[in-house]
């Protein structure tokens, strides 16, 4: 089993296409992938309550398809966001336009939108390009990273990431993309991330193997603790490499950790790409009374600004770590705290510890590093990813329409 940023082969059964459609001044904005026949389907969606008209639509498709997909089109640069009934309109002719190419049922076909939210979107610009996409569309790993390209806002670069491993005698190939540098906080971290695979996959079984590798890749990253009103992740099973998985088997639990892998890969990309980021920090939170405790901590020092600045100057202000750790309403006592920062023991039973604060200092100024608690109250854990927050970030969010 494998998994990178280079993939040996894209999953079978599915072709990509991108383009500009005039959404955006310049660049591509607008991308599809396609199955070549009907292919198991799932996803998950943001939860906040403000969910965008692409989100409500693409759920509805997927219940009343029952799991089964055709086609996922894509748009950046407009969020399709509290819009009302002309965004759901927009949607709905998307997805038409769409199924008409294809030649299969509307509901077959996923819309996701990003960008700006409040702007009415023009449907009109996106169904004229569909039939040339469509037609253009192959099964390339350049069609692939153009289809990545596409997608992406205010990231810096395309995030992708492969894995392939072998199941009764068949090589299953796994293939992600995603976008996402702000506004990214569970649940469910914000982004739009696209996956495929030709394992054939039930769709209830797909359902439940992709929430279950989400808990804990993409809703394990905080960049800013705000949450998107657009987050989607989707993930087809197109069947085409002959493996076909059930539910319990050795052979499924081979494929989750392969999936696992790509999406974590693909998690910390996008942390890593965090707008204006320069560390990523790993935050491991142990002794806890619970995991569901553990992971209070961990998203409370992930979201602490006070923490963030602290990595952004390179600065072991460990205080601040324990700090928020003891804001995060859980209960444990100071006194059994132990602290550790890039792998050196700062705080003992609440207290200092003396370090070499010089050593430190060069080791958080790596681009990766750790940050890492015992409360001392329990076997509760939990592990999330973050980063810093500098003044890039600030002057990105501070004219992002303007």
């Amino acid at each position: 089993m494998s998994a990178g940023k280079t993939g040996a082969g894209l999953p079978r059964g599915f072709a990509c296409a991108a383009a500009h459609c005039g959404i955006r001044k310049k660049r591509s904005d607008l991308g599809i992938i396609v199955a070549e026949r009907g292919v198991s389907a799932a996803g998950i969606f943001t939860k906040n309550r403000v969910k965008a008209a692409p989100v409500l639509v693409t759920r509805e498709h997927l219940r009343a398809s029952r799991g089964r997909a055709r086609a996922i089109v894509v748009n950046s640069g407009n969020a399709n966001c509290s819009t009302g009934a002309a965004g759901m309109a927009a949607s709905r002719a998307t997805a038409r336009a769409m199924a008409r190419e294809l030649g299969c049922a509307e509901r077959e076909i996923l819309v996701c939108s990003t960008g700006v939210i409040g702007l009415p979107l023009d449907a009109g610009l996106i169904t004229s390009v569909l039939p040339s996409l469509v037609a253009a569309r192959a099964g390339a790993a350049e069609s692939f990273e153009a289809f990545s390209g596409a997608i992406m806002t205010t990231d810096t670069r395309p995030k992708r990431s492969f894995a392939r491993c072998r199941l009764g005698g068949k090589t299953v190939r796994i293939a992600g993309c995603a976008k996402g540098a702000g506004m990214i906080h569970p649940q469910m971290a914000t982004m739009l991330a696209f996956l495929t695979t030709d394992a054939a996959v039930p769709p209830a079984l797909l359902s439940r193997l992709l929430r279950r590798v989400a808990e804990r890749t993409f809703n394990a990253i905080s960049v800013d603790g705000d949450t998107s009103t657009n987050d989607t992740v989707l993930l087809l099973a197109s069947g085409d490499s002959g493996a076909a998985l059930r539910s319990g088997t050795a052979e499924t639990e081979k494929f989750a950790q392969a999936l696992e892998r790509v999406c974590a890969d693909l998690a910390l990309q996008i942390v890593a790409d965090g707008e204006g980021a320069t560390h990523v920090a790993e935050i491991e939170v142990r002794g806890a009374p619970s995991h569901r405790a553990a992971r209070r901590v961990a998203e409370t020092i992930a979201t602490s600004p006070l923490v963030k600045t602290a990595l952004a100057g390179a600065d072991p202000n460990w205080g601040r770590i324990l700090a928020a750790a003891g804001r995060a309403g859980v209960p444990f006592d100071p006194d059994r705290v132990r602290v550790w920062m890039a792998g050196r023991l700062v705080c003992r039973r609440g207290t200092p510890v003396p370090f070499d604060e010089a050593d430190l200092h060069r080791r958080l100024l790596e681009p990766k590093f750790s940050l890492a608690i015992d409360l001392g109250a329990g076997r509760g854990s939990a592990r999330m990813w973050t980063c810093d927050i500098t003044a890039e970030y600030v002057r990105i969010n501070a004219s992002y329409r303007t």
